[in-house]
């Protein structure tokens, strides 16, 4: 996928909108130094484009009862494309992984959990990894504190 043409402007409401995407568009226009209208079609025109791929509320998980992040990597059974294209579609379908990347390296995908409890993650443990044949060995971090997280792209 190429970078897209972004002017200064477009930039500058991306970055505004990745800090607060509820905010007023009158009020990034007033921001920005264009018109409401202006800043309307660039959105929208960057949403076409798929630079904006959505607009999301940011929940606090511990707020919602999910207070432990967990890091697993994971290594498979094999590297075949079957192997790799069918523990994709199992990892992207499990509601409990809110991160799936594959890597390279000695694990071939890094997921990111999100669990009530360690008891309830040794459950989900037993269904995603332990039991599923695609999945030769993993490994678990829990993180003691969230330092830093984010969803924004450096702009």
């Amino acid at each position: 996928m190429s970078a897209h043409k972004l002017d200064q402007h477009d930039l500058a409401i991306v970055r505004l909108l990745q800090e607060d995407a509820g905010q007023p568009q009158r009020e990034i226009a007033r921001r920005v130094n264009l018109s409401a209208p202006a800043v309307q079609r660039r959105i929208a025109r960057m949403q076409k484009e798929g630079v904006i791929r959505q607009t999301v509320a940011i929940v606090d998980q511990a707020a919602v009862g999910f207070p432990i992040t967990v890091l697993v990597d994971v290594t498979l059974t094999d590297d075949r494309s079957a192997t790799v294209s069918a523990i994709k579609a199992f990892f992207r379908d499990a509601p409990e992984v809110q991160q799936c990347y594959c890597v390279t390296g000695t694990a071939g995908f890094i997921l990111i959990l999100l669990v009530p409890s360690m008891e309830d993650y040794e459950q989900r443990t037993a269904r995603l990894l332990a039991d599923n044949e695609l999945v030769r060995s993993y490994r678990t971090v829990v993180v003691l504190d969230r330092v830093k997280t984010g969803t924004g792209v450096p702009l």
